[in-house]
């Protein structure tokens, strides 16, 4: 079979890992697979879509059979089994250098602004480090949602203590499963840069505060320190972000995005601007920046 590929997200950044699976599995069979092109007729062509806000790919296909999955297309459905288990390709992507993937699936929480449990159920056993390694590279990104919640994701982290490998749990770890026992845990890892947390709510401020004194007293040096701040209310988000430097942990503010893939009021995407462009937030408060920009705005 002619087999294309397209990443409608796009695919000079972030590797989509079903892709990658889906190349490998082709190949095994003797497919020839390829990314798309206007000028070929396929036999079956693979659309994968993370994010809804992503424009939809409305150019006309030439091939036999189309298919669409991932998020962005509300299909929250997964690969067949055989094709999940297929170590991916990462031929497709060459300038990507790390290795991708999941120690763990699903979730324990059911946070209102989350897709996963819906999509992957309750937390469970994906792999183990030595699988999703690429023989290429010491580096890993994790893409786990609550690798701490899990007896297998703890066992890993346990046993990836003192190898040659640098990692990263790029979804954010859950800060109110963060004991010194845990915390000793992920200091034992080569961090590839930052030891992530998730600050969705005020709530989770006292939390977060806490978990940061385990990791610090466990040895993870405080510059590696950063959370996820989830952009509703503007306000609030404002107030945790200032809490969050207090404690020495670097803020990334995250607009909310809702399913319809509708875009995030403009007062939230500019305070992402503020706290994300680190020499803009080093140099005006966030009133500062919103006048400035709201006076821009109104052309005065």
């Amino acid at each position: 079979m002619n087999i294309a590929l397209v990443d409608v997200d796009g695919h000079s950044g972030f590797p989509n890992l079903a892709l990658m699976r889906l190349s490998a599995w082709h190949k095994a069979l003797g497919d020839s697979v390829e990314w798309w092109n206007g000028f070929t007729h396929y036999d079956r062509v693979y659309l994968s879509k993370v994010f809804t806000f992503t424009p939809d790919f409305d150019t006309v296909i030439n091939a036999d059979e189309i298919i669409t999955g991932g998020t962005g297309y509300k299909d929250y459905t997964s690969l067949p089994p055989e094709v999940e288990a297929t170590p991916p390709d990462y031929s497709i992507y060459p300038h990507y250098k790390r290795a991708v993937g999941f120690l763990t699936r699903g979730c324990i929480r059911s946070c209102p602004w989350c897709i996963v449990p819906r999509k992957e159920g309750y937390i469970h056993p994906a792999a183990t480090w030595e699988q999703v390694k690429r023989p290429d590279s010491r580096e890993t990104v994790f893409l786990d949602n609550n690798v701490l919640a899990s007896g297998h994701g703890l066992e890993q982290i346990g046993r990836m203590g003192g190898e040659p490998v640098w990692a990263d749990f790029n979804q954010g770890l859950d800060a109110r499963l963060i004991t010194p026992e845990t915390a000793s845990l992920l200091a034992g890892l080569h961090w590839i840069r930052f030891v992530r947390l998730s600050c969705d709510t005020s709530a989770m401020l006292p939390v977060i505060e806490q978990a940061a004194a385990y990791l610090r007293e466990a040895g993870v040096a405080p510059s590696r320190l950063w959370a996820y701040v989830l952009v509703q209310d503007v306000p609030d988000a404002h107030q945790r972000v200032l809490a969050l430097k207090k404690m020495g942990i670097t803020p990334f503010a995250q607009p909310y995005r809702d399913y319809d893939g509708g875009e995030p009021p403009n007062e939230q995407k500019a305070f992402a601007r503020w706290v994300n462009i680190r020499s803009v937030h080093n140099s005006c408060t966030w009133e500062n920046y919103d006048d400035a920009r709201r006076r821009t705005r109104n052309g005065r």
